[in-house]
């Protein structure tokens, strides 16, 4: 039987609103800007539960969101949740067939939808995929033209509604949230997370050893609100008590910037793409963003050079983290531990580029080739597992890849790592990512960090390609600045490579490219290349013998 201590989403509102009815929740929107206060917005999650419940959601049922990072879709994350129902966030850029699958594997009872992305549901819309859902909400004023039927504008759907609700005692064991991996390596995985699940992710972000969230804070999640819950944010920020801040549909350099200034944001959180590109605005505008104190990136590895120079240039601390889908997300957080402080800057660096520390709650062990742990040294490489309480220990409806990537309450990760004498995680690699070169390891997100460095380069990721004699050669695929002197980049890569690890590592071809292939969640897509360079000949007769380990020759 439920009781009052079980661990659960709604006293994180309970208390906000109670504490810090005055605090702003503020959105970019398909309208312009829109901010009310949490006082106003507990109000709105109550009619939101209301209309939820008339519209047929009954506890387990699951709420399907098809949006951007914006106040509507944030009311969804408590209203859904804590009437008992289950809140479903699918990821609008994955492939038409992908959304078909996980909107029939869900079985999603109601779907909400933005306006900007009602054209990508309706090319994915197909009727058995979808025959589950029963009625569509635009996350707006008013309908578009549309083929969604039946369908009704979110205003509507919550006008009239009661403000008040009476929220149940609810298990902790009971479902409340629901994400799918991304699917590159085949159909999505569907997490589900619980109750208890996202308390303790929130529980573990919100101190020092996690994300540092206070009530002073004022926070932007950029990472998608579709994606992992934008890495916890909504739910933990509102446990603070601090500001939310959402940058909407598909914010422009520009738009963050502006963001950052006018509201003081004082945190936010990403993928490396996204900072990246910030820098370069900052580059040529001039924007004030003296609020802004630290950035959490995540999703890939933040390149040295990007923590560098947002801590010279800008005094913000880039705070690196690893997690994934099935961590509801984080698993690891690079802060530096007491007495690091007083270290060379350079050394510094060099940790804070690490994935970091196991979060807190957390265990984790690293298991090589033959089964065995490997030592804590910073060289061995292995195979992280993890197990938590906010770690899953099942896939929705997928027995075979139970079986494949679980070892009792272990999650296996696929993430190849090395963990230094102090604990810090450094990803070499995904499993299906790392070079096997002659029998050696070759680990591309090294070589990808070294070449995006470079003052030139604005993407950078490096791959394997099938050779004759070493198995696999890596090589690099690199997107110039604007105005770059190719010939000379080409060449300048090369030897800054050669300077900094083993000759045996140098790429054996730099080829430039507009755009690196990415994922629906930002993250450089290797296996587009792959396939589209799955030919020996890029490289044939390109491999001295002395570019290959000592090991082999």
């Amino acid at each position: 039987m439920p009781g009052a201590t079980d661990q659960t989403l709604r006293p994180f509102l309970w208390r906000a609103s109670k504490l810090y009815p005055d605090r702003e929740v503020v959105s970019r929107t398909h309208d312009g800007i829109e901010r009310y206060t949490y006082g106003e917005y507990q109000e709105r999650v109550a009619q939101l539960a209301n209309a939820l419940e008339a519209a047929g959601v009954s506890r387990g049922d699951r709420v399907g969101t098809f949006c951007w990072n914006h106040h509507r879709h944030f009311e969804m994350y408590f209203a859904a949740p804590s009437m008992g129902g289950q809140l479903h966030t699918v990821n609008p850029l994955l492939p038409d067939h992908h959304i078909q699958y996980i909107v029939e594997n869900a079985a999603d009872e109601l779907l909400f939808v933005d306006p900007s992305l009602i054209e990508k549901l309706e090319d994915a819309y197909d009727e058995e995929a979808f025959a589950s859902v029963e009625q569509y909400v635009v996350t707006g004023s008013e309908v578009p033209e549309t083929s969604l039927s039946p369908v009704t504008d979110y205003e509507s759907f919550v006008a009239d509604r009661d403000a008040e609700y009476d929220w149940p005692d609810l298990p902790e064991e009971q479902p409340a949230g629901m994400c799918y991996t991304s699917g590159t390596t085949g159909k999505p995985k569907g997490v589900e997370y619980t109750q208890q699940m996202l308390w303790g992710h929130t529980m573990a972000t919100l101190p020092e050893s996690g994300l540092d969230l206070r009530s002073s804070d004022v926070v932007m999640p950029v990472v998608p609100m579709f994606h992992v819950n934008a890495w916890g944010l909504p739910f933990s920020t509102t446990a603070a008590g601090a500001k939310h801040v959402y940058p909407g549909p598909s914010p422009s350099p520009e738009d963050l910037a502006t963001l950052i200034e006018e509201e003081g944001v004082t945190l936010t959180a990403g993928v490396p793409t996204v900072w990246l590109g910030l820098l370069e605005y900052l580059d040529e505008n001039d924007a004030d963003i003296s609020s802004l104190e630290r950035i959490v990136i995540g999703g890939a590895g933040a390149p040295k050079s990007v923590i560098r120079r947002f801590d010279e240039e800008y005094d913000v601390d880039v705070l690196h983290a690893w997690g994934m889908t099935e961590l509801s997300p984080i698993g690891t957080v690079a802060h530096l531990k007491p007495g690091m402080e007083s270290w060379d800057e350079e050394d510094k660096y060099d940790k804070r580029a690490k994935q970091g520390l196991i979060a807190s709650g957390l265990e984790m062990r690293v298991v090589g080739d033959g089964g065995e742990e490997i030592e804590w040294n910073g060289e061995d490489f292995g195979e992280l597992w993890v197990r938590g309480p906010w770690v899953t220990t099942e896939y929705y409806e997928r027995p075979e890849a139970n079986e494949e990537d679980f070892e009792g309450n272990w999650l296996k990760t696929g993430d190849v790592v090395t963990v230094d004498e102090e604990g810090y995680v450094q990803i070499v690699d995904r499993a299906k990512d790392v070079i096997k070169s002659g029998g050696e390891w070759i680990s591309s997100v090294e070589l990808e960090n070294s070449l995006m460095a470079h003052d030139d380069v604005s993407e950078a990721t490096v791959v394997g390609v099938p050779h004759e004699r070493w198995q696999e050669r890596p090589v690099a695929f690199v997107v110039p600045r604007e105005g770059a002197d190719r010939e000379a980049l080409q060449s300048d890569l090369t030897e800054m490579v050669a300077s900094e690890f083993p000759k045996w590592w140098v790429p054996d071809d730099v080829l430039f490219i507009e755009e690196v292939p990415k994922t629906a969640t930002g993250k450089f897509d290797k296996k587009v290349l792959r396939e589209e360079y799955d030919d020996e000949s890029l490289i044939a007769g390109k491999t001295p013998d002395d570019a290959a380990p000592e090991s082999n020759d």
